[in-house]
């Protein structure tokens, strides 16, 4: 089930509806928890019962590592969880990639090694709900939170249906105290949140889906050669659509929880208007970057050991963070790219620390930022390495012969969205949208969520899955 589908308007009108009637609060979480088992059934009943297994075992294993005396005891417990949850991860995401590289491997070495088939459906959201799950049992097992107080509520913070597919990656301190009293959505919440959903719902069926994704696809997706323009204009047309996409998913997620009366962090912070590429971590996908933090960076020795020890933790963070996204070397390629970034960042702030950019100096680096970004981009939505090849390549002047292959249409719609998307986000760059909408008189709100209601209606999109969804 797709947040831009009928099915679910008239799935979240039902669970809103019941979760408004005067239950108890034990019978509403019930509610919730089936709501959200009914909600992932849709795309496959049969991968439940891997939400169950990891349900059953990050709340068995904590349970035993409260109790355990002695470190090796708890440390025994804590790789239980570790192992059975990145075990399965492993085996349905990345079983294909491994089998396919070591048969590579064995042909580099002269033996023909044919593995046998492996056609396993990727359960969708795996990754989030993975990465959710362990930080439960490593944040009691580091000693940052004690254990939920019932097994409902641990259950529903795994499953709860806004954040279980594509996040935002929740951790269990932010939701599960939410779930020990009863929370209902006031008549404010319940009208901003329904915004959001709308707001988020815009970005992915208008602009994601309507103006921008064709662009890039006829770029990425055809055997034509791209010239300058059709190269940067089709990654622009997919820096844009991969933001609309993710951020609309996240806004919509989060509208969604907040009109039940449950708030849930922000995803992204007009991440097109970072200037470095810290500041662009700090903007994008802000709940996995600090996951990837926490759980990885510091582990590995953060700022703490040494320059040597922070850079080799950097790129090691970046190129899992990367293969996160997807089994393909194309994904390691990109967080390769970002972790390079960050260390020559890092380098360079460290060699010029009195430096203070002023406002033309900080437009230049944050046009810079988005630029090296954009290049990212190219092996992030490439399938190949032939194809990231051949768009770099025109992207730099390299294909002279091409012919064109974006027809007017597409370069002026993606010139104005992506341009207008960039001013946004440099526009809202210190500001929330909560600040931002509180300036705006009540009569203009109205008329622009009718707007953005009407351009959802119109643009009668096919209900395509989220970007996000295939990691």
């Amino acid at each position: 089930m797709v947040f831009n589908s009928l099915t679910f308007v008239v799935f979240f009108a039902l669970v809103l509806a019941l979760h408004s009637l005067p239950l108890a609060w034990k019978t509403k979480k019930i509610n919730l928890l089936v709501a959200s088992y009914i909600f992932y059934a849709a795309w496959n009943p049969p991968f439940i019962i891997l939400l169950w297994i990891s349900t059953v075992v990050d709340w068995y294993a904590a349970q035993k590592l409260v109790r355990a005396e002695g470190q090796a005891a708890r440390r025994a417990w804590m790789l239980v969880s570790v192992v059975a949850n990145l075990g399965m991860l492993s085996y349905f995401k990345y079983g294909s990639f491994a089998l396919e590289n070591f048969a590579a491997l064995m042909a580099t070495m002269g033996i023909a090694y044919v593995p046998p088939a492996f056609d396993i459906v990727l359960p969708v959201g795996i990754s989030f709900y993975t990465f959710a799950t362990m930080s439960y049992t490593l944040d009691i097992y580091l000693r940052r939170a004690a254990p939920a107080r019932n097994f409902l509520d641990y259950a529903l913070f795994v499953t709860f249906f806004p954040h279980l597919v594509a996040g935002p990656i929740m951790r269990p301190t932010e939701l599960v105290p939410q779930f020990e009293q009863p929370r209902k959505a006031t008549a404010t919440m319940l009208r901003f949140g329904l915004a959001l959903m709308t707001l988020g719902l815009f970005q992915k069926v208008v602009l994601a889906d309507g103006f921008l994704a064709r662009a890039a696809e006829m770029v990425y997706d055809g055997g034509a050669l791209p010239g300058t323009l059709d190269a940067w204009m089709g990654t622009l047309a997919f820096s844009g659509q991969i933001f609309c996409d993710f951020a609309g998913y996240s806004t919509t997620a989060i509208g969604a929880a907040l009109c039940l009366g449950f708030a849930m962090p922000d995803n992204f912070r007009f991440p097109y208007a970072a200037v470095g590429f810290s500041d662009f971590w700090r903007r994008w996908h802000i709940t996995l970057s600090s996951w990837l933090r926490d759980y990885l960076y510091i582990p590995l020795g953060g700022n703490r050991k040494g320059p040597a020890r922070t850079y080799l933790a950097l790129m090691a963070t970046m190129l899992l963070g990367g293969l996160w996204h997807g089994a393909s070397w194309t994904f390691v390629v990109w967080g390769g790219l970002h972790g390079f970034y960050l260390a020559a960042e890092r380098l360079l702030r460290t060699r010029f620390a009195s430096y203070q950019p002023g406002p033309v100096a900080m437009i230049g680096l944050g046009l810079l930022t988005y630029t090296l970004i954009n290049i990212t981009w190219v092996f992030f939505r490439a399938d190949s390495f032939g194809k990231a090849g051949q768009v770099l390549t025109g992207m730099f002047g390299g294909n002279g012969s091409a012919s064109p292959i974006l027809p007017t249409v597409h370069l002026v719609s993606v010139a104005v969205i992506v341009a207008g998307l960039v001013f946004a986000h440099w526009q809202m760059r210190n500001r929330t949208l909560e600040s931002a909408v509180a300036r705006v008189p009540a009569v203009v709100l109205g008329g622009l969520w009718g707007l953005m209601a009407f351009a959802i209606v119109a643009m009668q999109g096919a209900g395509n899955a989220f970007i996000y969804f295939q990691f």
